[in-house]
């Protein structure tokens, strides 16, 4: 997006070397820390850990979303502008749940 600043991009660019698949394990493993400590009898800092998990799902969606959103407009400067759609963009139907509404 042309609007972006460079520190944005040098984020983006940087999150977009990390697999979508290490967000999961991340995640997974907060849960799996926050059940050993609630299993302990340290409920509370369980508790804390536990709300990291839904936190770094959502840096895993962002991150996936960036990519999407980034493959188009890197295809557009490289010349394959009409290869691939991006996020967002439509092949024209759609039949799915709540089509119509």
């Amino acid at each position: 997006m042309s609007y972006e600043d460079r520190a944005t991009e040098t984020v983006e660019s940087q999150t977009a070397k990390v697999p979508s698949l290490a967000f999961m394990g991340l995640a997974i493993g907060a849960m799996a820390a926050s059940a050993a400590l609630v299993l302990t009898g340290r409920k509370q800092l369980g508790n804390f850990v536990a709300q990291w998990a839904p936190s770094i799902l959502i840096m895993g969606l962002y991150n996936k979303i960036a990519k999407e959103l980034a493959v188009p407009r890197r295809r557009m400067t490289s010349g394959d502008a009409g290869m691939s759609r991006g996020l967002g963009e439509t092949s024209g139907t759609y039949s799915g749940a709540g089509a119509g509404l």
